[in-house]
């Protein structure tokens, strides 16, 4: 129950595993899965930023307008940023979070190019839209996203001036994976791309004919005169595209050893001809292999900062700005900036010494901003076993209960300690 709230969810807050633990596996799946018509009072209390129209581009030469259109695009950039940790950390309804996360780090793409936060606050609404129903339509956006075009120098791939990388990264990283394509496939599918432009001010994307190559174009096999949409559905219907989709979810939610041959036909089947993102997760969460003891996955950075903001009911923003862009920084990583477009690593990458000290650092000034009453409120006996109830921990090893055990007077240093222990730092 506890790694289902936290993979499937956003991590327990206080109360939340009992109830789930009463209600049981199947049924806390299908509430946590299944859309609510009710409103979400987290998301009704954490409306997104408003950003002006970006103003028009100063001149090469107008060095100080330059900088200071740099520092509010930094500025806004870390807006959103805090925005959507705020909203994580107080939505009633995790699920489309829990997805809006996941499909960031697939279809990965970074403020650092992009710049403008309207657009990638676009994307990141097409993809809490669209991210648990048809992997075909988030694709079909994903593709003409004016963020990801801005990204990917879709916006300047012209049937005069071919541009292939969008289309290479498109089938290597978001829809096949590597093997199943040939450079003749990247060649005529960038071809099937031209055209595209986006209207910053507008945030819009639009095919623009005059710069669109007429085609025909041969993409692994099919022939045709492909436009973007078209050309999402030659690459899904590949073979390999339901497998490589399956495969994603599987190393997010479920472990990071390859599923079987016969686990990975039935992820496939549950996926099914509308590719369907909720019921594969679904399928995946109830494999035995989730239930294994062994399934240990690795907590990013953001999965731990946020179970701590909803155990401590603190919002991000309510963190000395320079102390939550400071621990995401030392973590490694900070939403909207991604490293590359593969997105953030996984597993033991993030277990290092370093990142261990940013941790400890990073966990006492969410213990001092959020709510540890639980805490401070049990008996000095108790507090051990407050902390790891609060923080929805496993059942401690007698090595982190020994190291926890003398803080128990001092709730604060009690409660930054098990946010920084190794049972909170991987999803067991």
């Amino acid at each position: 129950m506890r790694r289902l709230l936290q993979r499937v969810g956003l991590g327990p807050r206080p109360g939340e595993l009992d109830a789930a633990a009463t209600a049981g596996f199947d049924a806390t799946l299908a509430a946590l899965t299944t859309p609510s018509r009710a409103p979400d009072a987290g998301v009704v209390a954490t409306p997104p930023p408003s950003f002006p129209p970006p103003p028009p581009v100063p001149g090469k030469n107008d060095l100080a307008a330059r900088r200071a259109l740099l520092a509010q695009e930094a500025t806004q950039s870390r807006q959103l940023a805090i925005w959507w940790l705020d909203r994580m950390a107080a939505v009633e309804q995790p699920f489309p979070e829990r997805l809006t996360w996941f499909w960031h780090g697939h279809f990965a793409t970074s403020a650092q190019k992009v710049r403008f936060a309207t657009l990638m606050y676009e994307q990141n609404a097409a993809q809490r839209r669209l991210g648990g129903g048809d992997f075909r339509a988030l694709a079909q956006a994903m593709i003409v996203d004016p963020a990801m075009l801005i990204w990917l120098d879709g916006a300047g791939n012209t049937a005069a001036h071919p541009n292939e990388n969008l289309a290479r990264e498109f089938m290597e990283l978001f829809t096949l994976g590597v093997g199943d394509y040939t450079e003749t496939d990247v060649r005529q599918a960038a071809r099937a791309l031209t055209g595209w432009g986006v209207n910053v001010a507008a945030g819009t994307s639009a095919a623009e004919p005059r710069r669109h190559d007429p085609g025909p174009e041969t993409v692994l096999g099919a022939t045709g005169a492909f436009d973007a949409a078209s050309l999402v559905d030659v690459l899904l219907a590949r073979p390999a595209s339901p497998r490589f989709v399956a495969g994603r979810v599987w190393t997010r939610f479920v472990s990071d050893t390859p599923p079987d041959a016969a686990t990975l036909d039935a992820l496939t089947t549950a996926y099914g001809p509308g590719h369907d993102v909720t019921a594969l997760l679904r399928a995946a969460v109830g494999t035995p292999a989730f239930r294994d003891p062994a399934s240990v996955l690795v907590r990013q950075p953001v999965d731990w900062l946020v179970g701590a903001l909803r155990a401590l009911r603190l919002p991000a923003s309510k963190l000395p700005a320079a102390a939550l862009q400071g621990g995401l920084t030392g973590l490694g990583q900070v939403p909207f900036h991604p490293p590359n477009v593969g997105g953030w690593p996984a597993g033991a990458s993030w277990l290092t010494t370093a990142a261990a000290l940013a941790r400890v650092k990073f966990a006492q000034a969410l213990v001092t901003a959020g709510d540890i009453t639980p805490v401070a409120d049990a008996p000095v006996g108790g507090r051990v076993e407050a902390t790891a109830a609060l923080l929805g921990l496993p059942d401690l090893t007698a090595r982190t209960r020994s190291a926890l055990a003398p803080l128990a007077g001092n709730p604060p240093e009690l409660v930054a300690a098990a946010l920084a222990s190794p049972e909170n730092a991987v999803s067991a």
